[in-house]
């Protein structure tokens, strides 16, 4: 009786590792396969000041150090940081002699760019803000003073995050107050800066309406946005992407904020939007959508799959 009770646990012991095998094979294999769907993709190396060029700025430095560690974060955000550290690039400059600073800054500027790109991966808006630089600078008079020079291209950059990006968040927030009526229940996803402008300007206005913050990880960018509207007095609710269905049956409209618009309409924006917006089309409630002209793309997207960014992992505590 012992002998033939100890081939069943044997058998039985056999069996669990057989099945525990299978099962680790399996997860092996879709790992694997998930990891294929993404190997496309460009992952951030990381700013290390330390192996940065002697080229490199100081300022350009910290900006790079910020982005990766998600210090600043946001399109319209992290293209001010990056104009603003070009300024400084651009005011400590001196022309090698031999050349012009139209011919020269360019190359000068191209190591800054590149450090930043492997801190983490540029942004439609920033692309675009860098590409409108560089043709300023190339238009440039070859005759004008390096000083003279220097003083116009701070002017542009200045003018270009005034008229594109400031003056655009105005004009943006006093068209969204006309969307946004007494008793409305706004749904709104993670955090956008222009759609924070707009809530808090409306409420300033005296509008009575509720606010629901949907939000996910790993960023939870959400909650910043939670505590900026309830210390101003705004009524607010917080859940997670998950009960987005749940939350919906009470919202009226639906302010979302924009990474980037596609030639063919798409949106682009951050992980989960997507599915907001397609849960609120199937209940028939309007997605109003914020977003400056210069993160217009000439691109197609027709899927996350393409273009996407691969992030850190990272914990956040409550």
């Amino acid at each position: 009786m012992e002998n033939e009770g100890n081939k069943k646990s044997i058998k039985e012991r056999t069996k669990a590792k057989h099945k525990e095998k299978q099962s680790k094979e399996m997860n092996e294999s879709s790992n694997k396969q998930v990891a294929a769907l993404f190997s496309h993709l460009e992952i951030a190396k990381g700013a290390n000041a330390s192996l940065a060029s002697r080229d490199i700025h100081p300022a350009v430095l910290v900006i790079g150090l910020q982005f990766a560690d998600f210090k600043i974060c946001g399109a319209n955000a992290r293209c001010i940081a990056t104009l603003t550290a070009f300024k400084k690039v651009i005011q400590d400059y001196k022309t090698p002699e031999g050349t012009t600073l139209s011919r020269h800054l360019p190359t000068h500027l191209s190591p800054q760019i590149s450090y930043l790109v492997n801190s983490r991966p540029m942004s439609v808006g920033m692309g675009n803000a860098i590409r409108h630089l560089k043709l300023e600078i190339s238009t440039m008079d070859i005759d004008l003073a390096d000083d003279d020079a220097k003083l116009l291209l701070c002017e542009k950059i200045d003018n270009f995050i005034r008229d594109r990006i400031t003056v655009a968040d105005r004009v943006i927030v006093s068209y969204g107050l006309q969307k946004i009526q007494d008793g409305d229940v706004i749904l709104t996803y993670a955090r956008s800066s222009v759609v924070q402008a707009l809530l808090l300007e409306a409420h300033a206005k005296g509008i009575q309406f509720k606010v629901i913050i949907v939000d996910s990880r790993p960023r939870l960018e959400g909650k910043g946005l939670l505590r900026c509207l309830v210390d101003a007095g705004i009524s607010c609710t917080y859940a997670f992407l998950h009960a987005v269905g749940f939350v919906l049956k009470d919202v009226s409209k639906v302010f979302l904020g924009a990474h980037a618009f596609m030639s063919n309409g798409a949106l682009y924006s951050r992980v989960g939007t997507a599915m907001v917006a397609m849960m609120a089309k199937e209940k028939n409630i309007p997605v109003i959508v914020c977003c400056e002209t210069y993160k217009f793309a000439e691109k197609v997207q027709l899927d996350s799959f393409v273009m996407n960014e691969q992030g850190k992992v990272k914990r956040v505590k409550f």
